[in-house]
């Protein structure tokens, strides 16, 4: 919608008939984008959204826009911009841009002085007619950004040069309304569009709620949407609470790589699903800027239309965080912990392919200075989740900074793949397909509820009475990688992941239900990345699936909240069980309101049984002895490729190599046992695998062929009956010293026989 924005201010020149006028011109109000792109990342840092240059070294169209001017006569001229590399004293000005003015082009050349957002002069332009057409040119194809353009006809104006959103010298310009528009009241307010506020959002709904959905961008799915195309990762529909995940699968990416395709991240299927939600108020490019509360409880969150500037004021009885940086707890004074230096960083990948002929490339002096030695070679195409930085910036007011370190990076390590004598030739062809504009951060802030989740209650499996989303990550934590350290060690760009042991990948750890709400701020929700969790283990919570579930329960304790008019700790407190119950329901159970009966739709597509590709120990008849407690000697791997596997995983040794597993039993009581073997076939197996039983009568050899599958499905096959007693050999060992291919370790089961 286009913006007029203008204000005659009150005085009159020396001499001068009519009043002086000021006219602001909102870049992202512009009719016509362009090839220019609407980025709302930074408005917290900045100020506002602004329309960015982002061409991968080609210039973009153009931005053109129709603008009403109060009256005719000369105007001083200001764009807000900034020279974007100008901060790391680069040479060369990549965010070089032109305004026109009616068809002529302004001297100046914006986006080349100032390493902070400022107003840049252009000097002055006659306005002969009042319908004055402007036009955004950009010049270099590298990331120039236009925050406003501002007219004054008064030679004392000076433009102030205010960060804070919607300041208001700027919402006067703009001819807003001093009143927001009245929206509510809801049950809930779900602020980021993420998968954690997906979950949340569809969840509440379907359980009854009336939720306002508000997301500062176009699309939805937050890291994992086609802007900066993470893979959902994360195992759903786990553990005691299969159901959890059912909502996400709906939605959920199979991307067969990280960075994938537009095509794969399916935003309009989000869209789609969250508009057929009745229950569900969404406002995309809506950005929450203010908080009010009263009594230690949110009582609205303001929000501006990042195109128009049009501002919404959100009323609810509940609100939920879902932005990952946690803005929404952070202005309501919600106790919270940031990570200021050594916090996981902010990636943004990117794609190249080779074209059928020669690309060219301009040369990037202002890029890092990079030799192909300097950073992992993009193979398949991709600059995957490593290329990453910004560990020891603020993590809040530093994003921008991130990202344009990350652009510096990739821009510098394809100038070297296209220009460095040893990589040029090879690389005639190669160009540029996507660069991701928009940053994938990873940690921030983090909002403290009643439980504050570590990785030792993880890693010793601490039982919660309210544990319910299943985590299945590893402890994932990221840090520079020395070898491509070396030449920027202030801000390395490229990472290493560091997985640490102890989280059930099958299975999962249940995460609480008090990490999903704030301790202090009675009625604040919060799912994704933002939860109650320590540094540590924030490393198994973030990845997209998890996040999801967690707004699944989220969306069904809001239900409860509504129901009984409860804050989200009084459910736990009193509603535990109930919650629970809704934690085992079918995705696509819903209800009119919340005092309602749970009904399916008819036209519903429930989702077939999970497949799990393991067997539970635990759930097996007599006693089993899975290979992560049998003693193995000699050079094995772990694997988890082949289904129906025994516990966590299988192991396999090399034949010949004289590597052996013993899986040793404690009888409890003398009788007779079937001794079964278990183990997945292959064709790169032995086929005279040793395995012998030791048993109170003395002991028996076998050989297994294990290319063949085993015959008692689905993973083991029988040795015989033997007879076992307490404090006598009670012994099976797979020997592999003249074995023919791999042997096989997975578990020993022994099965009483009356």
């Amino acid at each position: 919608m286009k913006r007029i924005l203008f204000t005659l201010l009150a005085g009159l020149w020396a001499g001068a008939q009519s009043p002086a006028a000021t006219i602001l011109v909102e870049a992202e109000s512009f009719n016509n984008h362009g090839g220019w792109k609407l980025d709302t990342q930074f408005i917290e840092i900045m100020g506002s959204p602004y329309l960015l240059a982002h061409g991968l070294g080609t210039p973009v169209a153009d931005a053109s826009t129709t603008v009403s001017f109060p009256q005719t006569g000369n105007y001083q001229v200001w764009v807000r911009t900034k020279d974007w590399v100008a901060p790391w004293n680069a040479p060369g000005t990549p965010g070089e841009f032109k305004l026109a003015v009616n068809g002529k082009t302004l001297s100046a050349s914006f986006g080349t002085t100032g390493a902070e957002w400022h107003w840049q002069a252009g000097g002055s332009v006659s306005i002969g007619q009042t319908e004055t057409r402007l036009k955004l040119t950009d010049r270099k194809g590298f990331d120039g950004r236009c925050d406003a353009i501002l007219f004054s006809d008064d030679a004392g104006f000076v433009p102030p040069n205010d960060s804070k959103p919607m300041a208001t010298w700027r919402t006067k310009l703009a001819g807003l309304p001093s009143e927001p528009v009245q929206l509510g009241k809801f049950d809930m307010v779900v602020v980021g569009g993420g998968y954690g506020g997906l979950g949340s959002a569809i969840s509440a709904a379907r359980m009854g709620c009336k939720v306002a959905f508000i997301q500062n961008r176009a699309v939805l799915g937050g890291n994992g949407s086609s802007e900066i195309r993470v893979w959902a990762k994360g195992n759903t529909r786990r553990g005691e609470y299969s159901k959890l995940g059912e909502i996400i699968e709906e939605f959920a990416d199979h991307a067969k790589a990280s960075p994938g395709t537009y095509e794969e991240y399916g935003d309009a299927r989000k869209e789609e699903i969250v508009r057929a939600e009745k229950n569900i108020s969404l406002f995309l490019n809506h950005h929450a800027f203010r908080v009010e509360t009263v009594d230690k409880e949110i009582t609205a969150v303001w929000a501006f239309d990042t195109r128009s500037g049009r501002i919404k004021r959100f009323t609810g009885d509940l609100f939920a965080d879902c932005t990952g940086h946690a803005f929404i707890g952070l202005m309501a004074g919600a106790d919270n912990k940031i990570q200021k230096k050594g916090h996981l960083g902010m990636s943004n990948m990117w794609n190249w392919e080779n074209a059928t002929e020669s690309q060219s490339y301009p040369k990037v002096p202002w890029a890092l200075d990079l030799t192909m030695e300097d950073f992992p070679y993009p193979r398949r195409f991709h600059g995957e989740w490593f290329w990453e930085s910004g560990y020891e910036l603020d993590p809040l007011k530093g994003l921008e900074a991130m990202r344009d370190w990350n652009l510096r990076a990739v821009f510098g390590a394809f100038g070297a793949m296209k220009h460095s004598p040893e990589a040029a030739p090879e690389h005639a062809k190669a160009r540029l397909t996507w660069v991701a504009y928009i940053g994938g951060p990873r940690e921030s802030t983090q909002l403290l509820g009643d439980v504050v989740l570590t990785q030792e209650d993880i890693v010793s499996k601490r039982v919660f009475p309210d544990g319910t989303v299943p985590t299945t990550w590893s402890i994932d934590l990221h840090y520079p990688k020395e070898q491509y350290a070396k030449k920027y060690p202030d801000n390395p760009f490229i990472s290493k992941a560091v997985h640490g042991a102890g989280v059930d990948r099958r299975r999962g750890y249940p995460l609480p239900y008090r990490s999903f709400y704030s301790r202090n701020i009675d009625n604040l929700f919060m799912a994704g990345r933002n939860i109650s969790v320590t540094h540590e283990a924030l490393g198994t919570i973030r990845v997209m699936r998890t996040g999801g579930m967690i707004g699944e329960v989220v969306g069904k304790a809001a239900s409860l909240c509504t129901k009984y008019e409860c804050t989200p700790a009084a459910v736990y407190h009193s509603y535990l069980d109930e919650l629970l119950g809704l934690c085992r329901l079918p995705g696509v159970t819903r209800r009119d309101d919340v005092n309602s009966a749970f009904y399916v739709a008819k036209n519903a597509a429930q989702l077939p049984p999970i497949e799990d590709s393991y067997l539970d120990p635990r759930k097996l008849k007599g006693i089993v002895i899975d290979d992560e407690n049998a003693v193995h000697t000699g050079s094995w791997n772990k694997g988890a490729g082949l289904k129906n596997y025994v516990g966590s995983n299988y192991r396999y040794a090399s034949g010949k190599s004289g590597a052996t597993a013993r899986y040793e039993f404690k009888i409890p009581s003398a009788g007779k046992y079937e001794v079964r073997y278990g183990y997945q076939h292959h064709q790169n197996r032995a086929d005279n695998a040793k395995v012998t039983v030791h048993h109170a009568k003395g002991e028996e050899s076998h050989r297994i062929n294990m290319k063949l599958a085993a015959p008692i499905k689905p993973t083991f096959i029988s040795l015989g009956i033997y007879e076992f007693a307490p404090g006598r050999p009670a012994l099976i060992v797979l020997d592999g010293k003249d074995a023919n291919g791999n042997l096989h370790s997975d578990a020993v089961q022994l099965i009483p026989v009356k």
